[in-house]
């Protein structure tokens, strides 16, 4: 007798799932096409990864700008950690790097030039990412390594995934690099995939990383060997590091200390805890925090 109602409710719970799912398609779809290129480009087709901001502003909405009159020199090869609580707006650099948005006022210059005078596309290339969401696909564990370099060898293949500490896991797999992975890569665990995730930017060989360290969810030696490949990876390449580590934090050549979506300290480690602000109280309660546990 109720057979026909439940039907009805479940249909009935199946359009308005289908509508709101509908609404962000549409919504999406009806984005304005990103601008790819730029008129007269600038090429670099050696960058060096030397990083300039000057007197950037920024704001997502242009009546409420959060970054004000930001200046900061990155040395090719140095580690620039972004630190700040939750919601601080840690990724807004990624983004001004990227140009995933453009800055208000001020520049970005990458190897002395403004990243508005190069393509987008080529811009992007010059970029290696590895963050906490990991983006492997249906496919051998070679073919997505692979596809940091889609005319790497498959020594070259290997030798990426020897320095990032993946290569012994791989061996002990069924099939080996010939192993299939699954559609969401749910036969091998999250510390498998980040390290795969890291041998495919090693394979790259970006001259500037962005790095977003995320190891809370694996067990003690593979957060090690995480961290271990995450310092091989950026030897010799200039890193943005969004933070969470305090060894990090220490070595870093320059700390960019972020909250509320501003910049409101910068500089080494030693100098930013002498000033005893902001920077220096996240410090002192993170480093309590790993004393208690």
């Amino acid at each position: 007798f109720t057979q026909p109602i439940t039907q009805l409710a479940q249909v009935s719970n199946m359009l308005q799932s289908t509508a709101a799912a509908a609404e962000r398609v549409f919504e999406f779809l009806e984005e304005e096409e990103e601008e790819q290129t730029v008129e007269n480009p600038a090429h670099l087709p050696n960058p060096q990864g030397a990083v300039e901001f000057s007197h950037v502003a920024f704001g997502y909405n242009p009546d409420k700008i959060i970054i004000h009159d930001f200046n900061c020199t990155v040395k090719p090869g140095q580690t620039v950690a972004i630190v700040g609580p939750t919601g601080a707006g840690k990724t807004t650099m990624v983004k001004l790097l990227m140009r995933f948005y453009d800055v208000n006022s001020g520049q970005i210059l990458v190897d002395g030039t403004d990243i508005r005078r190069i393509n987008r596309s080529e811009l992007r290339e010059m970029f290696g990412m590895v963050l906490q969401d990991t983006w492997l696909f249906k496919g051998t564990i070679m073919e997505n390594i692979r596809y940091g370099r889609l005319d790497a060898t498959d020594e070259e293949v290997i030798a990426a995934a020897k320095a990032a500490h993946a290569h012994r896991f791989i061996q002990t797999l069924p099939g080996g690099y010939q192993m299939e992975l699954n559609e969401d890569a749910s036969n091998v665990s999250q510390g498998q995939k980040q390290l795969l995730t890291i041998a495919r930017a090693i394979l790259a060989d970006n001259k500037i990383m962005i790095l977003d360290e995320a190891t809370s969810s694996v067990d003690t030696r593979t957060e090690q060997q995480i961290q271990d490949a995450m310092n091989r990876l950026m030897e010799g390449r200039t890193s943005f590091v969004i933070a969470h580590r305090l060894s990090t934090i220490r070595d870093a050549d320059m700390i960019l200390v972020m909250k509320d979506g501003d910049i409101i300290e910068q500089g080494r480690h030693e100098e930013l805890l002498v000033k005893n602000g902001f920077y220096a109280e996240l410090y002192n309660s993170q480093f309590a925090d790993a004393a208690a546990s």
